[in-house]
């Protein structure tokens, strides 16, 4: 039976019980309960294609929904819960979460996914025929990844880490490509299995890229342009202070020279942040970046 558990395989219909089948191959047989199969119109003799695995309570059943991840196939799942005395429990799209052992994790906590973080993981059986969740290597990555063009270069991609080096970290992009985040491009440490947007601001030539967590500079703001922008807010939206302002009038509100005051409008136009018409700075709606 061993040899069946976490794979998808075909097994024909044995017996029709109340509530499911009894199906069998090659002397094994194995109960598909309604519950888990999307045809209950299965007859004896009939063959069907189905997923084995241990269920809660911890006996071999099938499914008709047959996973990406498997025994020695990987795929993506979504973490549902973390134990810290266990590891990281992952939906893999069948009725029983497959955990991910705490030795595989980092060392850190703070570092362990969260709920709602994705890993691409495979199976494997224990000796005592228990299955555990497989995190994917940098040879599974490089398998299923794909080059990206030298057009990438200053765009922004989204993805999941997938590896953490003291170094840097690896995410895995939506559209297929391997990036490496140094530790001077991020402002904070990602957690494994975390989905980050990033920049591209290197395509190498082997057709991943490295990527940067920091804002562009005219999306990073300053203290001046973050100053400007508060006072913005104190007084409703609208301020009479623009470029023609009188440099001593700038200087007494703002305690900054006319010239930091024009690079900071300058930061704040180009950021989409503020708009400047006939002398009046006028500010744009809140986003969720403000």
């Amino acid at each position: 039976m061993e040899n069946l558990i976490g794979k998808s395989t075909v097994m024909k219909v044995k017996e029709v019980l109340a509530d499911g089948f009894l199906l069998e191959k090659e002397e094994t047989t194995v109960k598909l309960k309604k519950g888990n199969s999307n045809r209950l119109d299965l007859a004896v003799g009939e063959e069907v294609q189905v997923f084995l695995y241990i269920d809660y309570d911890h006996e071999v059943t099938a499914t008709t929904t047959i996973p990406k991840v498997q025994v020695a196939h990987y795929g993506f799942g979504t973490v549902t819960d973390v134990r810290k005395d266990l590891g990281v429990f992952v939906d893999i799209g069948i009725e029983k979460d497959i955990v991910v052992s705490m030795d595989d994790m980092p060392a850190l906590s703070h570092l362990w996914p969260k709920k709602g973080d994705r890993l691409m993981i495979a199976l494997r059986l224990d000796d005592k025929e228990r299955i555990w969740g497989v995190l994917g290597t940098e040879k599974e990555y490089k398998t299923i990844a794909k080059p990206a063009p030298k057009d990438m270069f200053n765009q922004n991609v989204s993805g999941t880490v997938y590896r953490l080096l003291k170094i840097g970290s690896f995410i895995y992009t939506d559209n297929g490509y391997i990036g490496f985040i140094h530790e001077s491009e991020r402002t904070s440490e990602p957690r494994l299995g975390e989905y980050v947007k990033a920049r591209v601001i290197a395509v190498k030539p082997d057709g991943s890229v490295n990527l940067s967590l920091r804002g562009r500079a005219y999306e990073v703001l300053d203290d001046d342009a973050e100053m400007i922008l508060t006072y913005l807010r104190s007084v409703g939206g609208e301020m009479g202070f623009g470029d023609k302002s009188n440099p001593d009038a700038i200087r007494a509100k703002f305690g900054i020279s006319k010239a930091q005051f024009k690079r900071a409008l300058g930061t704040l136009m180009k950021a989409g942040r503020v708009t400047q018409q006939a002398g009046l700075i006028t500010k744009l709606n809140e986003t969720d970046s403000d």
